[in-house]
């Protein structure tokens, strides 16, 4: 297929599940179809990886979310990305050096992002998001287990912490992570989807993906190959992250990317049922 420019599209609209399709082609003439996920929540306005973030992208009309998994010094998993809080909320400490009641006690309200709106956000405990998902039936969340806390405490110990807490709503997840021994150990353990995620577009990657054989590629969008190269293909379903673009997602769907990852979730969910 050629490439696909914006004004190529001629129809888009919404359908249940997320799914989104677009006929393309000045005259529409092929259709491609593709999913949105929300990256860490719509967390292009609210702190990532928080309560309230995953809450606003689900009221937003999400029914994929994302979000990543630290544990705390006593082993209890939190949605944190970074295994600190400079990024987040000013703090230098280390997530594996507090235990649970220190880190209910940092912010995480993304403060040089964010400015002062929301001082009072801590970063949840996986538990309480369990919570939530126990009321989001049609909801499916993608489980970043993140290489930090693997590297800090290890794989079984990480995985047990991770699986126990998740047991009550294990069968709307996915696990995925950047780490394949997880993900393999995942396999053993539980029959759920997994998804790898890429950190290198080379041949060896290609290897690594055809002999894990996930259920979902997930790939940063500044590491895809050229428009003209073609993606691997396998019964895999590619994500790729991070887009804010309408267009840009259509374009990445003709290329047969299947799962579009955006902070940006009800702007992209909005403009997905426009006319064009």
């Amino acid at each position: 297929m050629a490439p696909v420019s914006r004004c190529d599209i001629a129809v888009i609209r919404i359908f249940s599940d997320d799914a989104c399709m677009a006929m393309i082609g000045k005259d529409g003439e092929e259709t491609i179809a593709f999913q949105l996920l929300a990256h860490r929540g719509y967390a292009a306005c609210y702190p990532e990886n928080t309560r309230l973030a995953i809450s606003a992208a689900v009221d937003a009309g999400a029914r994929c979310v994302e979000f990543d998994i630290q544990l705390s010094h006593d082993r209890v998993p939190h949605l944190l990305h970074d295994e600190d809080f400079r990024r987040t909320g000013n703090s230098t400490k280390r997530i594996f050096d507090l235990d649970a009641e220190q880190v209910a006690g940092l912010g995480v309200g993304e403060p040089g992002r964010l400015g002062d709106a929301f001082t009072d956000v801590r970063a949840p405990r996986l538990a309480e998001i369990v919570e939530d998902m126990g009321g989001w039936p049609e909801v499916t969340a993608f489980v970043e287990i993140k290489r930090q806390s693997l590297a800090h405490f290890g794989i079984e110990v990480v995985l047990d912490a991770v699986l126990e807490v998740l047991e009550p709503v294990l069968q709307q997840c996915v696990i995925i992570s950047f780490d394949t021994a997880v993900l393999e150990e995942t396999r053993r353990r539980v029959d759920r989807p997994i998804g790898w995620a890429v950190r290198t577009w080379n041949n060896s990657s290609r290897k690594i993906a055809e002999a894990l054989q996930p259920e979902y590629l997930f790939c940063n969008v500044n590491k895809l190959p050229a428009a003209h190269e073609p993606l691997w293909e396998g019964s895999w379903t590619w994500v790729v992250y991070e887009i804010t673009d309408w267009g840009e997602a259509c374009q990445l769907a003709a290329r047969g990317v299947g799962m579009i990852e955006t902070m940006a979730y009800a702007e992209m969910h909005a403009e997905s049922g426009m006319t064009r």
